[in-house]
């Protein structure tokens, strides 16, 4: 693959797709594969592919993935635990991330986060996350990340629905003297379409395997 390099496009006229078109090109890559709700349209084989639909598009993404035989950037919300199953399956022959969330800002709230669950763990905890109106899923799936890492401990989350919020996100933890907060904020959807192209820098040099954002951010 060279520096340069053709990808298609799964949800290319939604709200992150045309982030993720406006992102590439200014990076000079080339869109040569595009399904959406107007169909498909192919100019060329790509040499990977992004998923920026919604989960009921989630077969067809592993139609084409299987077709073209080329890797995956996935960055879905609302996936079922099967869906991921198929993806763990997958990956055994290409290589793939999947992520609720691009934003390099959110690894960091991650990483925060479970710094101060080390420290605090036995506070009080809650998570509060907003996003624009038009978002199904609740709570996000950025949302169950965080809550991930309190290892099933029950944690309380307000999700609220405004809007035009690409979407942020607080931790708090709550003693009886002090509260911390952890919050991020996205200005706007192109952090998650800068993420989507990092991603991309990742995995051309993998020929096959299960990444998160994690990976890439921290790579090991």
């Amino acid at each position: 693959m060279s520096n340069k390099f053709k990808y298609g496009l799964i949800g290319a006229s939604g709200r992150l797709g045309g982030e993720v078109i406006k992102v590439f090109s200014d990076a000079g890559h080339n869109l040569v594969f595009s399904y959406d709700i107007d169909g498909e349209t192919k100019k060329e084989k790509p040499e990977l592919l992004i998923d920026c639909s919604l989960p009921d598009v989630f077969p067809k993404t592993m139609e084409f993935v299987k077709q073209f035989n080329v890797p995956l950037i996935i960055a879905t919300t609302g996936l079922s635990s099967k869906n991921l199953d198929e993806l763990k399956s997958i990956s055994k022959n290409v290589a793939v991330v999947q992520s609720f969330n691009f934003s390099r800002g959110i690894q960091v709230l991650l990483k925060l986060t479970e710094l101060a669950n080390d420290k605090f763990g036995d506070w009080d905890i809650e998570i509060t996350e907003t996003h624009h109106r038009f978002k199904k899923d609740k709570p996000s799936g950025t949302a169950k990340m965080i809550q991930n890492i309190f290892e099933g401990k029950e944690i309380h989350t307000s999700s609220m629905r405004l809007g035009n919020v690409p979407g942020e996100h607080t931790v708090s933890f709550g003693g009886l003297g002090e509260v911390l907060s952890i919050t991020h904020s996205a200005t706007s959807r192109r952090t998650f379409a800068e993420g989507i192209l990092l991603s991309v820098e990742f995995i051309i040099y993998r020929s096959k395997g299960l990444f998160s954002f994690t990976d890439v951010v921290f790579p090991k």
